[in-house]
């Protein structure tokens, strides 16, 4: 299993790792150990086995390409794994390479097609063709959302079979519905990384409009500063805003739970080309309203208006607009647009239907099978769509 972070493995797929442990599979994840977390610690716990491979997520010169490709090889060739699962755009790309050319099945993951990929350029091009390389002869790809596939699609990207899955899926045990809070303070959640594409500056701009025209609002953040130009830029900011009184920062949180527990609403502004978000997976599991973009990605979390409300992309006076709907309702209207987004998140989002499309290829590939798909005709590409039995019943 490769990933660019521990997040990436631990945070999101624990539950994969577990399964496939179970089941009898030895598990090798390898990732860069940071801030996130650190690979040795989630050995023993889960019983897998851990090598670290550096990944520069920002920076993409040559010379550290083709390091990653090549240590991609040497790992395959020396663990000789009977399948490779990766997730984030370097792994999926340089890892679905160096298995493909060591002839061993590959199943990577869109989880966003990423910045690389949503604009027009060289970047776009460059990384177009290496996708073409990377998951041609793949088993099987994951797609998030339908936004991702169709873009596939129509750049040209071929591939035996694609299957739909709802994001990563969210853990309903770990993120229980939680009791609604009390009226007053009203408290708002930006739960991200720290960065232009995620909608910080939306946010900041709506919680200085709504703070000063209700003062019984908070507006708090959770993340980091992602490494990037505007870094400094966002820490002066968020530090100016702090001190006056309209927001509160608490830097990187572990375990959001308490955070979700306490807040009211939680906002999230992004356009960046997302899988699905989990922060909103999560914070509707708690049974929490939420404000998101109408955009691939966090658009598919919400039922507008009824678990939460969407906005126009780059548009803080849409953002404002919909956080004051938001505040004219009643705490128990709150309430039940909450309980109605834990009932999505139940529905279509329960992290077992993640777990359970990985195991069903990887036990066909065992066993020699192939299971008769249903297909869905796309750009003249057979795709796989897989629906769980609530989501059919629905």
């Amino acid at each position: 299993m490769l990933g660019n972070t521990y997040q990436a493995i631990f945070k999101h797929r624990s539950e994969i790792v577990e399964a496939l442990v179970s089941e009898g599979h030895e598990v090798i994840t390898s990732f860069s150990n940071g801030m996130m977390g650190y690979g040795e610690e989630a050995t023993g716990k889960y019983h897998c086995r851990f090598v670290e491979i550096p990944i520069s997520r920002r920076t993409a010169r040559i010379t550290q390409e083709l390091g990653l490709l090549r240590r991609y090889y040497t790992l395959m060739r020396r663990e000789k794994p009977d399948a490779v699962l990766a997730y984030t755009v370097k792994c999926d790309v340089w890892g679905g390479i160096a298995a493909r050319m060591l002839n061993i099945p590959f199943f990577p993951n869109i989880t966003g097609i990423g910045k690389g990929l949503d604009e027009k350029g060289i970047v776009q091009k460059i990384l177009i063709q290496l996708y073409k390389l990377a998951v041609r002869k793949a088993e099987a790809i994951f797609f998030q959302n339908p936004h991702d596939r169709d873009f596939f699609a129509g750049h040209g990207i071929k591939f035996k079979k694609g299957i739909i899955i709802p994001g990563s899926g969210v853990n309903l045990d770990k993120y229980p519905p939680f009791d609604y809070p009390p009226e007053s303070p009203l408290r708002f959640l930006f739960n991200s990384r720290i960065m232009t594409a995620k909608g910080i500056e939306q946010y900041i701009d709506a919680a200085h409009f709504i703070k000063q025209k209700y003062p019984f609002t908070e507006f708090h953040i959770c993340g980091y500063f992602e490494d990037d130009a505007k870094a400094d830029f966002y820490r002066r900011v968020i530090k100016a805003e702090s001190e006056r009184g309209i927001l509160v920062y608490h830097d990187l949180v572990d375990d959001m739970r308490e955070y979700y527990r306490m807040c009211h609403c939680v906002i999230l502004p992004s356009y960046h080309p997302e899988g699905v978000s989990n922060s909103l997976l999560e914070a509707a599991s708690c049974a929490r309203p939420i404000i998101t973009t109408n955009h691939p990605g966090c658009s598919d979390a919400v039922d507008d208006g009824l678990t939460g409300f969407l906005i126009e992309p780059r548009n803080s006076r849409d953002l404002a607009d919909k956080i004051e709907r938001f505040i004219a309702l009643t705490n128990d209207e709150r309430k039940m647009m909450g309980i109605r987004g834990r009932r999505k998140m139940e529905n279509e989002f329960d992290r077992h239907i993640v777990v359970d499309a990985y195991l069903r290829e990887l036990n066909a590939l065992k066993e020699g099978k192939k299971f008769p798909p249903s297909r869905e005709k796309q750009g003249g590409i057979s795709f796989t769509v897989l629906t769980p039995p609530k989501m059919a019943a629905k």
